[in-house]
């Protein structure tokens, strides 16, 4: 009778867990390593990563000073080259017209 179980007992389960060491600071580190990298990447994915980084911080060029320099050297190079054709585009204009604009107000 020892065999025959009307209510059988369940086995207790049994788990196979090994703790891994995690270091929040080394992983922390080295995902920002990594957007780093992507950020000074050239191309369009570096240029995707600073945009959605921007988001992420409320934007601004964060840590990445020089592409702001890069990027507002290069504007007022710009600007300045605009105003100066302009500049010479009005000389040359009033030099071939000036005469016949005097002409005629006479």
């Amino acid at each position: 009778m020892p065999g025959l179980r009307i209510f059988r007992t369940p086995k207790n389960q049994q788990f196979d867990y090994k703790p891994r060491y995690w270091d929040p600071k080394k992983e922390e580190m080295e995902e920002r390593r990594r957007q780093l990298e992507e950020l000074r990447s050239g191309g369009v994915e570096g240029v995707k990563a600073r945009i959605s980084s921007g988001f992420r911080r409320g934007g601004g060029y964060g840590t990445d000073t020089r592409l702001r320099q890069r990027q507002v050297m290069r504007s007022n190079v710009i600007l300045i080259g605009v105003v100066v054709m302009l500049l010479v585009i009005s000389y040359l204009l009033l030099q071939v017209y000036l005469p016949q604009i005097e002409e005629f107000l006479q």
